[in-house]
């Protein structure tokens, strides 16, 4: 079963293929080849594109990347902000449900999110079985991972999230758009986020993007052992 992994930036690509090479797409067991829309890095079980920041560009790149397929799994993966004290610095979290979090209209009674307006939906379930194996493997924590298309810089905005979405363990601005792509073709769809800095007030000195870029690469190592038990199980089911 080949993967789609889908990041926003360079960096999170490379910090996914290290686990298999150097991370520049030339390396060992790595390999870059483009197609339509995107550049694909071929590192074992992965092909790895960086898509863009936010969740549209996160969700086109993820349309032209399944167009070159098929695959059986896509995964949303980087950095994002952890909401303490469930997710710490350095931490990793696996979704349990990918949502997009300001999705909707502002009224005067408060945020509406799109689906109290009739219309589309603001959250996608990743398959549990495989939630609970990531989560294994790694150490990660199952929690929902908010999509956001303005990363949060105040406490009281990270307190409104956290009082809406009480399960929620992480934020970044990409999951929904690559779930959204994923749900068309009905291919179903991971979120993983290395915790890089708090949710809250903006504190650029106390980021250490460095540490989660490791713990990611460290991450899609202990991940192809279980995606080969996956394709096992899938053949003996099939």
């Amino acid at each position: 079963m080949r993967v789609l992994v889908v990041t926003a930036v360079p960096a999170e690509r490379d910090a996914v293929t290290r686990a298999f090479g150097d991370g520049s797409g030339g390396g060992p067991g790595t390999q870059a080849h483009r197609v339509p829309g995107a550049e694909l890095h071929r590192a074992g079980p992965f092909d790895v594109l960086a898509g863009g920041a936010g969740p549209a560009a996160a969700a086109a790149a993820t349309a032209f990347g399944l167009a070159s397929g098929p695959y059986g799994l896509v995964v949303s993966a980087g950095i994002g902000g952890g909401f303490a004290p469930a997710a710490p610095v350095g931490s990793l979290v696996v979704a349990s449900g990918i949502v997009a979090a300001d999705l909707g209209a502002e009224t005067p009674g408060g945020f509406v999110p799109v689906t109290g307006l009739g219309f589309g939906r603001d959250r996608f379930t990743p398959p549990p079985a495989r939630v609970r194996d990531v989560a294994a493997a790694t150490g990660a924590l199952a929690a929902e991972i908010l999509t956001v298309s303005t990363v949060t810089g105040t406490a009281d905005r990270a307190a409104a999230l956290i009082a809406a979405h009480p399960g929620a363990a992480a934020e970044a601005m990409e999951g929904f758009g690559v779930a959204e792509a994923a749900d068309r073709v009905g291919t179903p769809a991971l979120e993983i986020r290395a915790v890089s800095n708090a949710v809250g007030p903006r504190d650029r000195d106390a980021w250490r993007i460095g540490d989660a870029l490791a713990a990611l690469t460290e991450a899609f190592g202990k991940l192809a052992p279980v995606l080969e038990g996956w394709t096992h199980h899938d053949r003996n089911d099939s």
